[in-house]
């Protein structure tokens, strides 16, 4: 007996899926099956949306039969949580800002007002999916989930004291308000399992939605000529109110731009224009963009023509240049449809960086060779003579999709790395910065220095220990980098580390984690590091949520302000601040 479903659609899509090989767990031949079937479809799934070519009824009644099909055939579940995962866990919408009222310490008179906001992921519906069916397994990974923007308004009153006021709300994307327009779980997981059931999920999730996955904007928040947006790259950003934290509309900039949108964009140093780029599965696998330092127009677009889709989550500018880092992070349809991973990381496989001319194109890119790592986060980047030297946070293994058994965690936490790239003769020059001690990784400097060269930064350092056994990074402390001054500690005879930086210290109590950190400059700072860094902390001992204020003069001292939240916040991103005027 056979199953067989036809759909009116441009395109032709028919299967056949005997009951036989299904039962006797035969995945070799569903694989192939349905890789014949949706081949054609999957190469044109990150391409514009697709118009279906029926009537508003026909499509109406294929839907609620799909519909019906998924709900009989698969089985949602939570992803369960370890004891060192609880403030993974959701929280909902407040519904309107509450007073901040405990307070230990105080705030600087010399603070600016203005709105500390992160970004994090809060899946609908209790947490992360799983689905189990007939066609395998297929779910989320930890860093997916709907975002959820969690902010604190810090206003100066005419006398000189502070009103603190704290909101949190979901980024309503197109895919939040049709999931939440139905109230349970609808998309099938198409990122992590067994390769039939992820192309089979692609496929439902397109005829059902339009979609293959959901947009889920929890990563970072931004800013560029006044207007505040939510980011994820795997689609482009939303605009928000910053006061309410409404979601207003997607962003394409003026319909110039209508692909995934990084997550780290960059202000160009002098001219104000605004970096960008987006990673696809399908050809073009890697864009960059520049958008007009008024937002209004994308001046430049140019293809990088790569041949691989590199999972490229950060990107560096200089005053003349845009680095771009090709490691061998993929994400592959095609290794998908054999019966591989959708997303690897390819411990042999290359590893380059490429400095391209802000206005230039594929062609002018000159790539340098580099050892292969795994970099998601890019600390800062300058010229400096003939050299383009670029700082980040390098790992030896991926923690994205997620870790198993069969690899080495410590290996998939990051340290401080640089890269000096000879423009003029080719070379590479490679070292550590920082020792192994700690693992850091979330990075910030002072924005006014954004390629330009800096003497400081910061990062967040892991707990390996709690980290290894909860599979993601756990940041238990804070760092700040001296770029400029030497590692005075000895460890063998009596002279120090000449190739590794000072590192200054600021560790949390036990069991107390960080995320979302991020520096505010002193007003009338004079030093690159006059400022503060503000930092989300939760307790996982008293279950507490807080925002500690650190002076980074004084960094590793107590917070000069601990501010306690009304409600938990889970762990989440990046973080930004907003001097604004309340």
């Amino acid at each position: 007996m056979a199953t067989s479903c036809s759909y009116s659609m441009p395109f032709p899509v028919s299967c056949s899926i005997k009951r036989k090989p299904l039962i006797s767990d035969s995945f070799g031949y569903l694989r192939v099956t349905l890789a014949s079937a949706f081949t054609p479809i999957l190469r044109g799934l990150h391409q514009a949306h697709l118009q279906f070519d029926v009537s508003k009824t026909i499509r109406y009644t294929t839907v609620k039969l799909l519909d019906a099909f998924v709900d009989s055939v698969y089985e949602f579940s939570d992803h369960p949580l370890l004891p060192s995962q609880s403030n993974l866990a959701p929280v909902d919408e407040l519904g309107e800002a509450m007073l901040v009222t405990s307070l230990i310490g105080k705030i600087p008179d010399d603070f600016s007002q203005g709105i500390y906001i992160r970004n994090g992921p809060n899946p609908l519906f209790g947490g992360l999916k799983s689905t189990k069916s007939i066609f395998g397994r297929s779910s989320h990974i930890w860093v997916e989930g709907e975002g959820m923007l969690h902010a604190l308004y810090f206003k100066k009153e005419s006398d000189g004291s502070w009103t603190v006021v704290y909101n949190n709300r979901h980024v309503e994307t197109e895919t939040y308000k049709l999931e939440k327009q139905r109230n349970k779980p609808s998309f099938l997981p198409a990122i992590e399992g067994d390769s039939p059931a992820i192309l089979l999920a692609y496929l439902l999730n397109l005829l059902r939605f339009g979609k293959v996955n959901k947009y889920i904007s929890n990563t970072n928040v931004f800013e560029h000529s006044g207007k505040y947006y939510s980011v994820a790259e795997n689609h482009i950003p939303q605009e928000i109110d910053i006061l309410t934290l409404k979601t207003l509309r997607n962003w394409d900039v003026s319909g110039a731009w209508n692909r995934p949108f990084t997550s780290h964009p960059k202000r160009a140093p002098g001219t104000g224009e605004l970096v960008i780029m987006g990673t696809d599965a399908t050809k073009p696998f890697l864009e960059v963009g520049i958008v007009s330092a008024d937002g209004k127009k994308l001046v430049h677009k140019v293809d990088l023509k790569l041949n691989r889709g590199s999972l490229c989550h950060d990107l560096g500018v200089t005053e003349r240049y845009t680095v771009i880092i090709d490691f061998p992070l993929t994400i592959d349809i095609n290794r998908l449809l054999k019966g591989g991973p959708l997303i690897k990381y390819d411990k042999e496989g290359y590893a380059r960086i490429g400095i391209m001319p802000r206005y230039g194109d594929a062609d002018s890119v000159q790539w340098f060779q580099v050892e292969p790592n795994c970099t998601f986060h890019i600390i800062n980047s300058f010229e400096d003579a003939d050299e383009v030297v670029l700082w980040g946070c390098r790992a030896l293994d991926s923690l994205i999709p997620g870790t198993d058994l069969g690899v080495n965690i410590f290996k998939c936490f990051s340290h401080c790395y640089e890269w000096r790239l000879n423009m003029k003769t080719g070379d590479v020059k490679e070292r550590n910065l920082t020792g192994t001690e700690f693992s850091m990784d979330f990075p910030v400097i002072n924005g006014n220095f954004t390629g330009l060269k800096n003497k400081y930064g910061y990062t967040q350092v892991v707990n390996s220990t709690v980290s290894s056994s909860s599979g993601i990074p756990n940041f238990g402390g804070l760092a700040k980098l001296y770029f400029e001054e030497q590692h005075m500690e000895f460890p063998s005879g009596n002279k120090p580390h000449k190739e590794l930086i000072k590192v200054e210290y600021h560790m949390f109590e036990k069991n107390v984690f960080c995320t979302g950190s991020t520096f505010v400059s002193k007003e009338k700072g004079v030093d690159e590091d006059d400022g503060w860094i503000l930092t989300f902390v939760h307790n996982e001992n008293t279950s507490i949520s807080q925002v500690y204020i650190i002076d980074t003069k004084m960094f590793s001292s107590e917070p000069v302000a601990t501010i306690s939240l009304p409600r938990r916040v889970p762990y989440g991103f990046h973080g930004a601040f907003m001097p604004i005027s309340l």
